[in-house]
């Protein structure tokens, strides 16, 4: 005898809708972590946005659906850079934002090609920051990371606030926000993104730093 739906009949029956609606949600979220670990990433950067909905008490299933997507972001991410040496979770936490920010991966190849080690996290939330907040097409902010490394670490981490002065400046394009965007990339103000550190800060401060370990909680994603 089959007892495969017996047991889900009795589970529907104990668990309720709402029960069996939440424990789907679980299967996704660790189905997106499984995927991650098979794929090189920490899931520490997926279980940092689990811990952040559940502190904002967001819905399961929509945390699941946030981590799905995060996913699938990280995997792009790694996969456009994993020709670099010393790939890391700073690494691959800003090429996730880069990825959801809509740029592709031959960029995020391009913008990191010339970069030391520690300005990589640093060049690829700029980039994010100058497409996303500051409304440069992918090329042109692609060309300003680029003149800025060639001129210093300096001159990289305030390409910012130069860029959220000029667009102050000019007023936003027609039918554009306020300055803000997504999560993790500018203060409500069109400040810096949060990956660039303030000068004496190590670049990634606060994130894990160790793509190999498939292992528990960690800095944000």
């Amino acid at each position: 005898m089959n007892r495969t739906p017996v047991v889900a009949a009795f589970l529907g029956l104990v668990l309720g809708p709402a029960g069996l609606f939440a424990q789907d949600a679980s299967a996704r979220i660790e189905a997106a972590r499984q995927r991650a670990a098979s794929a090189g990433i920490p899931t520490e950067l997926i279980d940092v946005r689990v811990a952040e909905g559940r502190a904002k008490g967001v819905p399961l299933d929509r945390i699941a659906l946030v981590v799905e997507r995060r996913a699938t972001a990280l995997a792009e991410a790694r996969q456009a850079m994993e020709s670099a040496n010393g790939l890391n979770a700073a690494d691959l936490s800003a090429g996730a934002d880069a990825v959801e920010a809509g740029i592709d991966g031959g960029t995020l190849r391009a913008v990191i090609q010339n970069a030391r080690t520690e300005d990589r996290p640093v060049a690829i939330a700029v980039l994010t920051f100058l497409h996303s907040e500051a409304g440069l097409p992918v090329g042109d902010a692609l060309n300003r990371v680029r003149q800025a490394m060639g001129e210093g670490p300096d001159a990289l981490r305030n390409l910012p606030a130069q860029a959220a002065a000029a667009r102050e400046r000019r007023g936003p394009p027609e039918g554009a926000g306020p300055p803000g965007g997504p999560p993790g990339l500018g203060g409500a103000q069109g400040g810096p993104p949060a990956g660039v550190p303030a000068p004496g800060e190590r670049p990634g401060r606060g994130r894990p730093n160790n793509p190999g370990n498939s292992g528990g909680g960690g800095g944000p994603g």
